[in-house]
C-alpha cells in the first residue's frame, strides 16, 4: 500500500473508531459522502448536530490537507496572525479553508469570515473556503463573499482538490464507502 493510501485510511480508521465509542445525551437533510462512508443516517446525526457538525468538518479537514500536503510542493501548513489562523493551509497563492458547512449566523463568525478574507487578501493570497456540504447559512455565505472568499461547494470543492492536487478524493472515498470498513457500530 502506498504511504498516502495508509495515511488516507488511518485518518478514516481513527474517525471510525471515534464514533463507534462517542455517547452522548440526545438533543438538513441531506447526505453527504463523509456520512456515507461512516455509515451515519440523518437520524443519528440528529441526535447530535453539533458533535457531528464538528467532527466531521474535522475528518474532512484533515483529509484534505493530508491530500494537498503529498501532492502540492508548494503546499505550506497554516500559520498565526496574531491569535488567529484564518486559512488551513496554503498552496501557491491561495490561503485554503476548509468547512463541513457553515450554520452560523452569530454576527462574531460573520465578522471573522469577513475579516479572515481581508487580512489573507492584504497578505498577497486568494482566500478559498472548501465546504463539503451545499446547506450553508445564507448570511454566512454573503460574509465570506464580502470578506473576497471564493468559494466551493460540495462537487466543485472536490473539482478545486483534483484540479490543483491531481487526485480524486471524491472517488477515493465513494471506493471506501463501498466495503463498510468505516461504518460505525453503535
Amino acid at each position: 500500500m502506498d504511504p498516502l493510501e495508509e495515511r488516507l485510511r488511518g485518518i478514516l480508521r481513527r474517525y471510525s473508531e471515534s464514533f463507534s465509542g462517542k455517547q452522548y445525551k440526545i438533543e438538513s437533510d441531506e447526505s453527504d459522502v463523509l456520512m456515507e462512508v461512516f455509515g451515519i443516517t440523518q437520524e443519528l446525526k440528529k441526535e447530535n448536530k453539533q458533535y457531528w457538525g464538528r467532527e466531521l468538518g474535522m475528518c474532512w479537514q484533515l483529509l484534505v490537507v493530508e491530500v494537498f500536503k503529498t501532492f502540492c510542493k508548494d503546499f505550506a501548513p497554516a500559520k498565526r496572525y496574531g491569535e488567529d489562523e484564518p486559512a488551513d493551509f496554503f498552496v501557491i497563492n491561495d490561503a485554503v479553508d476548509t468547512k463541513y458547512r457553515v450554520g452560523s449566523g452569530d454576527s462574531g463568525t460573520l465578522k471573522k469570515f469577513k475579516q479572515y478574507g481581508e487580512l489573507l487578501r492584504n497578505d498577497g493570497y486568494t482566500p478559498v473556503f472548501l465546504f463539503l456540504r451545499t446547506d450553508n447559512l445564507p448570511a454566512a455565505m454573503t460574509a465570506c463573499k464580502s470578506g473576497g472568499w471564493t468559494i466551493y461547494e460540495a462537487g466543485d470543492s472536490f473539482k478545486y482538490i483534483q484540479s490543483k492536487t491531481n487526485f480524486d478524493l471524491k472517488s477515493w472515498l465513494v471506493n471506501h464507502k463501498i466495503g463498510g470498513n468505516y461504518t460505525i457500530i453503535r
